[in-house]
């Protein structure tokens, strides 16, 4: 199977227990999950954040006010004049951290699982639009993630 390209920016911003997240996210194995949910070349810069930092942008941009796992800036998908997908991943250590613990998973299989979705949403798949939407989004992160090596993030059956 032949993966798209991607250029890949990945930050860590002031975060609790750096070296475990630094830990569960090398480049390599970051680069691998993104490019096997790209369905086209793309430049992602993925930012790993503090919990104050995921608050202000959920509360700026989704008007909620809370820190969530995962939030997915997209500024182009790709289009026959522009075959390139150009977005922003911020995925939140602290509720990722503690998802995973309330999951049962590996901090690193729940950040594969949530860079496979932010990178989905870049490319235009939406799970709040309709029930069957979700429903394919799932299947799909599903398959992309057991092709890869990981259990279904979503512990159906």
């Amino acid at each position: 199977m032949a993966l798209n390209q991607l250029k890949l920016s990945l930050q860590f911003a002031d975060i609790p227990f750096a070296a475990r997240h630094r830990t569960a996210l090398p480049r390599h194995k970051v680069t691998r999950w993104i490019r096997h949910a790209l369905s086209d070349d793309a430049e992602i810069t993925v930012r790993i954040v503090n919990a104050e930092e995921g608050q202000r942008l959920n509360q700026e941009f989704r008007k909620k006010d809370y820190a969530t796992n995962v939030l997915t800036f997209d500024y182009a998908q790709a289009t026959d004049e522009s075959p390139w997908v150009m977005a922003d991943l911020v995925l939140c250590a602290p509720v990722v951290a503690q998802e995973a613990k309330a999951q049962g998973k590996t901090l690193q299989a729940h950040y594969a699982h949530l860079l496979v979705h932010g990178t989905l949403h870049a490319q235009g798949w939406d799970h709040e639009t309709s029930e069957a939407d979700a429903d394919e989004m799932e299947d799909y992160e599903i398959a992309i993630l057991k092709a890869m090596g990981f259990g279904n993030p979503y512990g159906k059956a």
